[in-house]
């Protein structure tokens, strides 16, 4: 397996840190491929018609794309435990990484108006409410956040993803201090080795 990849994209985070808890890291050769939202990279195109990473070519030469379809297919493929199977389990991790997901969503933008615009067109209300969404979708998590403590499932990953791209990009945004319960959570979280060794570097 190749998996194209960025070590700051929390994306690509996701799928190693899921692959480092399902033992499966060592199979995978990790390629560095640039994703730009203006200088889009032909190269990565072939693989993934969106440009996007990351991207997991197969031995077979098939290409998955999006973190969400690569996380479900090494799970599966490894017999992990990182998607419960059914109930409430499943349906509450799912709807964590989709939460854990549009955070992300919000502040990759927030971060391409500051980054990739211009700064004669950057616009001061959308970075503020695509970093919102990191607000309000943070306030929801520290109200259920006694669920989160000794679970690792793709929900606890994805937001533990979010919060390390906060901290990466966004380390004025002060999400410790405004939500305490989630904060404490991710100390301890943080200790898990798969979340050390994919710490993107600064």
């Amino acid at each position: 397996m190749k998996l194209h990849f960025a070590p700051q994209s929390p994306y690509a985070r996701k799928v190693m840190i899921v692959a480092h808890e399902l033992g499966c890291l060592g199979e995978m050769e990790t390629v560095i491929s640039a994703a730009h939202p203006v200088q889009r990279n032909a190269e990565l195109i072939a693989r993934n018609p969106l440009g996007q990473i990351p991207a997991l070519e197969l031995a077979d030469g098939s290409v998955l794309h999006d973190s969400r379809v690569i996380c479900e297919y090494l799970d599966d493929r490894y017999g992990g435990a990182i998607f419960p199977l059914a109930g409430p389990a499943r349906w509450r991790a799912l709807t964590e990484q989709s939460l854990g997901d549009g955070m992300l969503a919000g502040a990759l933008l927030a971060r391409y108006e500051t980054a990739a615009r211009p700064p004669e067109l950057q616009w001061r209300d959308w970075l503020d409410g695509q970093l919102d969404k990191a607000r309000t979708g943070l306030a929801a998590v520290e109200r259920d956040a006694a669920s989160l403590a000794g679970r690792i499932d793709i929900g606890t990953i994805t937001i533990a993803c979010a919060l390390g791209y906060l901290d990466l990009r966004f380390p004025d945004f002060g999400w410790r201090d405004r939500f305490p319960q989630v904060a404490e959570w991710e100390v301890q979280f943080g200790e898990r080795t798969s979340l050390k060794a994919t710490k993107p570097p600064a």
